[in-house]
């Protein structure tokens, strides 16, 4: 028999797409949650001077030692959580759920929600179980308690703030979840940089608890690096299925160099943040679109029912291009999403949608 990729790879990747990344050349891209801002002037070159330092012909520091210790100090991470680092977050969810693989494990989380929880418990076989949120994205936290008792997952992902409605669910009822599920909870705060809250001071003190950030958000995307924080016992075994190497050296000295100069980032975090509320009081005043309230660097809105892909060309053809969610459809159904930009970003956004709605999109 001739093997071929249909009889020899497993059915749950056969019935999978590759993860959609829609080219952008020429556009506006407010789709991607990335932070508009670049590196300033006065940085550039102390940066540049850095990476030419590192020594590219030797391999990283397989721990990140020092990384891990200006995450800790800039962070605020506590002493009493271990820190692992991973190429992106996806990498971090993708050795949790690798780590917790098994005939008849659940992955659960409240839904809409982050795709890669979906897409990598399908990867392993796992059953993935999404939970409803109420037509505002409110969490329903009964259905929640009800699916916990029913299915009895192995982990929890919580999106603080969600993606991708932007908003955070009420503290106590993120407590009572974490107190009430019967395995790991992973608190996803990728968002952190725009929240008004967070569960890291809280990494390290509960036995089933993570905590899992990302710089992308922050404005470092381009080095894929994020982090997971919670107790020893966990990290401990998550580490052996991490791979030898897997933050590599350029990333580590920028990240590092990026963390010396977090002034720079919390700042530009602050003007996405005041731009936010702008974005959404404009979003409110146009007539047909509802705009949700968030605590990302992003805003969901809703567009008059049956228009939202029609819109969405919309704006590209007036060469803006923001995130379509809704062919999801449930409370996603007719919705859009758009990145929070620079000032002159947001108005070719707001001067785009305005047109498209006016143009029959």
């Amino acid at each position: 028999m001739t093997w071929t990729p249909e009889t020899l790879i497993r059915p749950e990747i056969l019935g999978q797409s590759a993860y959609p990344v829609p080219a952008s050349g020429g556009l506006v891209k407010l789709d991607a949650m990335e932070n508009p801002y670049e590196w300033p002037e006065s940085l550039r070159r102390p940066w540049s001077e850095r990476l030419a330092g590192v020594a590219v012909n030797r391999y990283p520091d397989p721990r990140a030692e020092d990384l891990v210790a200006a995450l800790r100090r800039v962070m605020g991470i506590p002493e009493g959580a271990q820190v692992m680092l991973g190429n992106g977050s996806d990498e971090l969810i993708q050795i949790l759920l690798m780590a917790l693989a098994g005939p008849g494990r659940v992955v659960m989380a409240p839904e809409p929600a982050f795709v890669m929880y979906r897409t990598v418990a399908r990867w392993l076989g796992m059953e993935y179980v999404g939970v409803p949120l109420r037509e505002d994205f409110a969490l329903d936290l009964p259905a929640l308690q009800r699916a916990l008792e029913t299915h009895r997952p192995a982990v929890l992902f919580l999106a603080y703030p969600n993606n991708p409605s932007g908003n955070l669910w009420p503290r106590d009822a993120m407590e009572a979840l974490i107190e009430t599920a019967p395995g790991l909870v992973v608190v996803d705060e990728a968002y952190s940089p725009f929240a008004a809250d967070s569960f890291l001071p809280a990494a390290g003190s509960h036995p089933r608890l993570l905590v899992m950030r990302t710089v992308s958000k922050l404005g470092l995307a381009g080095l894929r690096l994020g982090y997971l924080c919670g107790p020893a016992p966990w990290l401990g075994q998550l580490d052996k299925l991490r791979l030898p190497y897997n933050v590599n050296t350029l990333t580590q000295a920028a990240a590092r160099f990026a963390l010396e100069h977090h002034d720079v980032l919390e700042a530009q975090a602050a003007a996405i943040r005041r731009d936010r509320e702008t974005l959404y009081r404009a979003l409110q005043g146009l007539e047909g679109i509802e705009p949700f309230p968030s605590e990302a660097n992003f805003i969901l809105f809703r567009t008059p029912p049956g228009r939202a892909r029609a819109v969405f060309e919309g704006i590209r053809a007036r060469g803006v291009l923001i995130k379509d969610l809704s062919g999801q459809g449930g409370s996603l159904t007719d919705c859009l999403r758009v990145t929070v930009g620079t000032p002159e970003e947001n108005a070719r956004f707001l001067d785009a949608l305005i047109g498209a709605l006016a143009g029959g999109g």
